[in-house]
């Protein structure tokens, strides 16, 4: 009866870390979808949502209420299991690399010790979900449109991984908390800039945001990878997306915006809580996102490859070697003394 008792709870527990996951990034979806349409519309002179709701927050519920009744449209020829399970792996994955991330001291569902590889590991699989989709659905264009997702995602995870290895060797963990606290006198993206740049460059490649967005490109694929779905299918797509993107502003803050810590260690700053500091700074990373895409054109796919593979795996690898050199010779890296 103990056992039976105990294993109820820790399904409980289980349970409720999952709500205490889930049920923010949802409230930051919504959001993030509302700001998307905003700063598009402000930058384009127009007024976006402004009719459902105050000032149009009530948009993208209505939104969501309505896909919830619309009808799911199995195609004929499509591998149904597969197609039905393609979102619920998309979503499952991008929920689960949320668990290291830390938004204060100590606020962290799973505080590891090998945070990074956690995220290259979730990040990893993730490509599994739009290739199923793409494959199951028995299309051309969904098909294409998955392959071109799964090469950009995996060319620019190399970039990605070398720009990360310059931040860990100035920090000596793998910890995504150590790598916060390591930015206490000056943030990362000061000494590191140019890879900086380069990691948020590659996000935006990494989760198919413009002007990478080439797996669906209307123009070419209709919708790409998800052109045979509809209704919560389609949903769930949207918010794995989603969800995926606020984890790239999140990294992006970690590893060189000091994440929860103020920009300069004196009162008052110091005595705003450190997830207030998260989320403003989650918030300027996504801003940066959606201007990309009101003003920066789409890439061709051959200039998006030759990006990836001429220009930013060069460019990290050599930074590799130069942060190594002056950490090495200054005596700067951790150990050192």
């Amino acid at each position: 009866m103990n056992v039976l008792q105990s294993n109820f709870f820790e399904l409980i527990t289980i349970i409720f870390y999952c709500i205490l996951i889930f049920v923010p990034l949802l409230v930051g979806v919504v959001l993030a979808l509302y700001a998307d349409r905003k700063i598009w519309a402000a930058v384009q002179k127009r007024r976006g949502p402004n009719v459902v709701g105050p000032f149009g927050l009530f948009q993208v519920p209505a939104d969501g209420l309505k896909f919830i009744f619309k009808e799911i449209i199995l195609p004929d020829s499509a591998d149904k299991t597969v197609f039905l399970i393609a979102p619920i792996i998309t979503l499952a994955l991008s929920i689960a690399a949320w668990a290291v991330i830390p938004v204060q001291a100590g606020v962290v569902l799973a505080n590891i010790n090998v945070g990074i590889l956690y995220i290259f590991a979730i990040s990893s699989l993730g490509v599994y979900g739009i290739l199923m989709a793409g494959w199951a659905s028995n299309s051309k264009y969904p098909f294409f449109g998955a392959l071109r997702s799964a090469a950009q995602m995996v060319s620019y995870e190399v970039s990605i991984g070398f720009v990360i290895v310059t931040v860990l060797m100035c920090v000596g963990s793998l910890n995504l908390s150590e790598i916060v606290l390591a930015q206490k006198n000056i943030w990362f993206f000061i000494p590191l800039f140019p890879m900086f740049i380069v990691f948020f460059i590659s996000a935006l490649a990494e989760t198919n945001r413009p002007p990478f967005d080439l797996p669906e490109a209307e123009s070419e694929l209709v919708a790409g990878y998800q052109t045979e779905y509809s209704g919560m299918p389609f949903v769930l797509f949207l918010f794995g997306e989603y969800i995926n993107i606020l984890l790239m502003c999140a990294m992006t803050t970690i590893l060189f915006l000091g994440g929860w810590l103020p920009p300069i260690d004196v009162y008052p700053l110091n005595s705003i809580p450190g997830f207030v500091w998260f989320i403003l700074k989650v918030t300027l990373v996504f801003y940066m996102f959606a201007m990309v895409k009101a003003f920066v054109p789409r890439y061709r796919y051959d200039q998006l490859m030759r990006l990836g593979w001429k220009v930013f795996l060069p460019l990290s690898l050599l930074a590799v070697v130069l942060t190594s050199s002056i950490l090495f010779f200054f005596k700067l890296a951790p150990g050192m003394s």
